[in-house]
């Protein structure tokens, strides 16, 4: 349902769950009614309160979807590093296709572009440039601006990071100890002081994804890389990271091999691994499907990690490719105190390769992919009722 925002809240959408109290109040009467035609059906009483349980979950569960303000750009941008640095929302880089789609001899273009959005119902400030154009990396929001590390552009992978804050209506770049190799297409997330970076791959014409697992201190005098003991699983890229209760969660992504002409073959991944510095991996619920490139790192909710859209590979062949009809949009909520996955109804985005930030009481997703080759300037938040 869409709800008009009050003037204190324009350039706002908001897409609210539906209506719970009406569904419960409609099966009520129905029930009632069963109820009191068969009295003797002593189980009625019994199954009716469980129904009440259960809407009331999912109520206390549903999520409420805000649109924010779309990137002043016409097309928008995939694999964008985003987080938040001074109270403002910053989105920088990305790649797509401005001029035709790949198949119609398209060629993608990489940005050195930075947005900011200074208050959820502001304007998108624009003219500020990264020290050079990259997407595909790992961003994340820390108390000393937004660690940007790796990526790649048209030609390389790469090494660099860097952290990214905004001051004094200004962008400032601080250069941070380089990655122990190039990564494009890896996945990272901060547990408490410690950042951790997850697979990936090396070069723009491997047919092979990383199986590397490094992570850094950032508050340490002498920050410097680790590598560490990787996940007991395939090498990958397009995983989720994700962080909750002081361990280090993968999900999903696309293992990679060579065809007979060397070109790479994707295989979807539905796999899941915990991991935290006492106890090491371990390997966790495989999610009910794969989820490629979807948005990260999974959103906290209550407790539990979500993983939204992603490309499960079911369309991985799909033609034509105009008519894809895009990724799943379904939630997938992992609950890590039972080990279990369950599904939280459907989003409004099919995305993919889309950063996300927590930022003034919300989770949001920026850009990303809609489906192969398309791209969004839409940005979306998520608020929990």
């Amino acid at each position: 349902m869409l709800t008009r925002k009050s003037s204190a809240e324009r350039g706002t959408r908001d897409l609210a769950p539906a209506s719970w109290s009406a569904a419960v109040l409609c099966r009520f009467q129905l029930t009632h009614q069963r109820l009191t035609s068969t009295s003797r059906n002593k189980n009625s009483l019994a199954a009716f309160s469980l129904f009440l349980s259960l809407s009331a979950f999912a109520q206390s569960n549903a999520l409420r979807w805000l649109q924010l303000p779309p990137l002043p750009d016409p097309i928008g941008f995939a694999g964008a590093l985003a987080g938040s640095s001074g109270s403002a929302l910053i989105v920088a880089g990305g790649a797509n296709f401005p001029a035709a789609m790949p198949w119609e001899g398209g060629q993608k273009i990489w940005s050195d572009s930075i947005f900011v959005l200074p208050k959820p119902q502001g304007r998108w400030l624009t003219g500020f440039k990264l020290p050079h154009a990259v997407a595909y990396g790992v961003s994340t929001s820390t108390p000393k601006g937004i660690l940007c590390a790796g990526g790649s552009d048209a030609h390389q992978h790469f090494r660099d990071v860097f952290l990214l804050s905004w001051k004094n209506g200004k962008i400032e770049t601080r250069n941070f100890p380089p990655l122990p190799r190039p990564i494009a297409n890896g996945c990272g997330a901060l547990v408490g002081n410690t950042f951790y970076l997850a697979g990936g791959i090396e070069k723009p014409e491997a047919t092979n994804a990383l199986h590397t697992f490094w992570s850094i201190d950032i508050t340490a005098r002498n920050p410097a890389w680790k590598e560490l003991q990787p996940w007991p699983g395939p090498a990958r890229i397009l995983a989720v990271a994700g962080a909750s209760d002081g361990a280090f969660f993968l999900f999903s992504g696309v293992q990679l091999s060579g065809d007979s002409t060397g070109k790479p073959v994707r295989h979807y991944l539905n796999d899941a691994y915990r991991f935290t510095p006492r106890e090491g991996w371990k390997r966790i619920s495989d999610l009910p499907r794969a989820a490629a490139g979807a948005p990260s790192p999974a959103i906290r909710h209550k407790g539990q990690l979500l993983v939204v859209s992603g490309d499960d590979g079911t369309q991985i062949n799909f033609e034509p490719k105009s008519n894809h009809p895009g990724f799943p949009k379904d939630v997938l909520a992992y609950d890590p105190s039972v080990d279990r996955w369950t599904h939280l109804g459907d989003s409004p985005l099919s995305r993919a390769t889309a950063p996300v930030v927590e930022w003034n009481g919300m989770t949001v997703i920026a850009n990303g992919e809609t489906k192969p080759g398309y791209r969004t300037p839409e940005v979306w938040a998520l608020k929990l009722q």
